[in-house]
């Protein structure tokens, strides 16, 4: 599948689409086997990750993390298909990125298992019904990151206005980078843009940057 993730007329400078082209040549050579070990290990720690954080509410009495914005994967991008259908199963609401207008910010849309889809403007599969219900967990597909958990995406902008509307309107998920370790760029050689909204972390095959939130 061609990969055209969250793609727009937005002028980028040039030293962005040369890194995003890099990036992405990095990540297309990555091994098939790679690929699959990474996405297991991601699947395992980000099922963890989650019970443990559930488990700790609920000790503390607080409200337990319940809804979590995952995404469908493009050809290359992290696969956590399996762990949606695990949560799904284990009753938490999985819910998958919508554009519903073109330079705005996403919607969520609950997502189960068999779910009907529909090919969004992007290429990208979205669900084709369901209600719009506001995530408690963002996981952001990710091209490129820091080690600050400053993510590179695919110039687009929705991610960064998604998170930006929601911190906005009095929401505050965690957010959390889905990426390939090929993908880590050297902080001094890059500089955010003022719209570009940091997130938590980063999870990747080797572990969390700069550390689980």
């Amino acid at each position: 599948m061609k990969e055209t993730r969250m793609q727009s007329q937005n002028t980028s400078q040039d030293n962005a689409a040369a890194l995003r082209k890099r990036l992405r040549q990095a990540r297309a050579e990555l091994p098939e086997t790679d690929r699959r070990r990474g996405s297991l290990l991601m699947r395992g720690r980000l099922y963890t990750w989650l019970g443990l954080r559930r488990d700790a509410a609920a000790r503390a009495g607080d409200t337990q993390p319940q809804v979590v914005a995952a995404y469908w994967p493009l050809a290359d991008e992290p696969d956590l298909r399996p762990l949606m259908e695990q949560w799904a199963g284990a009753g938490i609401t999985v819910v998958l990125p919508v554009v519903a207008q073109r330079d705005a910010p996403l919607q969520f849309r609950a997502w189960v298992p068999g779910a009907p889809m529909q090919t969004g403007p992007y290429g990208i599969q979205e669900p084709l019904e369901g209600e719009t219900v506001v995530p408690d967990i963002v996981l952001a597909p990710t091209l490129g990151y820091t080690r600050s958990a400053d993510r590179v995406g695919y110039g687009g902008g929705y991610y960064d206005r998604t998170l930006a509307a929601l911190r906005e309107s009095g929401r505050n998920p965690v957010t959390i980078g889905i990426a390939w370790s090929c993908g880590l760029i050297d902080q001094a050689d890059y500089q955010p843009a003022p719209h570009d909204v940091r997130l938590h972390a980063v999870l990747t095959p080797t572990g969390w940057v700069p550390a689980a939130p």
